[in-house]
């Protein structure tokens, strides 16, 4: 198999964490390409009709995305358990509310990346930001005991997503009123998956 994937890219990043914690690295080909929100690379538009990252190429099949659907389908290939039946829902709306964050996020990066400075929103990238406000107030006020609790995909996306407002956003400081959330990422994204697939 082969992962179209660009390495700032946080959802990509959830698939290669993914990769790492269940030791399959050596199983999928990660294949790092350059793409943009304006000019997509042909590999990726091939891949996935939509134009994003990552898509997971297969020999046996069609190509799998986006992100959430990769990440369903390795866990169970390779019988993971990253998506334990006893707190599925939980574990599934964490997830989203990570893949939530990182939206907004690449939102307002691409707003000022792809728009000339006079024309840039500010009331549309303040909006943005007031969702993942949110978001990071919601899991650190109700999501806390999940997130010590045992290994899982939501795990991986929150701290894909935090990475990525640290990577894209260090001027945002998303760790205010967030102590609990930000003592938990400092000890995640010291685990060797998540320092080996740092954004650069």
């Amino acid at each position: 198999m082969k992962l179209i994937s660009a390495s700032p890219s946080p959802f990509a990043r959830k698939v290669r964490v993914l990769l790492h914690e269940t030791g399959q690295t050596d199983a999928v080909e990660v294949v790092d390409v350059m793409t943009t929100a304006t000019n997509t690379n042909p590999e990726v538009a091939a891949a996935n009709p939509a134009g994003k990252v990552p898509a997971l190429v297969r020999e046996d099949g069609p190509t799998v995305y986006d992100s959430r659907v990769i990440c369903r389908f390795l866990d169970a290939k390779y019988a993971a358990g990253l998506y334990p039946e006893s707190r599925i829902f939980d574990t599934l709306t964490l997830e989203a509310t990570a893949d939530a964050m990182m939206d907004a996020a690449l939102l307002m990066v691409y707003e000022h990346r792809v728009r000339p400075p006079e024309k840039v929103f500010d009331g549309w990238v303040d909006a943005q930001w007031g969702k993942v406000a949110r978001c990071v107030e919601a899991v650190n006020g109700r999501w806390m005991s999940h997130l010590n609790g045992a290994l899982d995909m939501s795990h991986i996306a929150m701290g894909c997503a935090l990475g990525y407002l640290d990577f894209r956003l260090p001027d945002r400081n998303w760790r205010e009123g967030a102590g609990a959330l930000d003592d938990w990422f400092a000890v995640f994204s010291a685990r060797e998956s998540m320092t080996a697939t740092a954004p650069v």
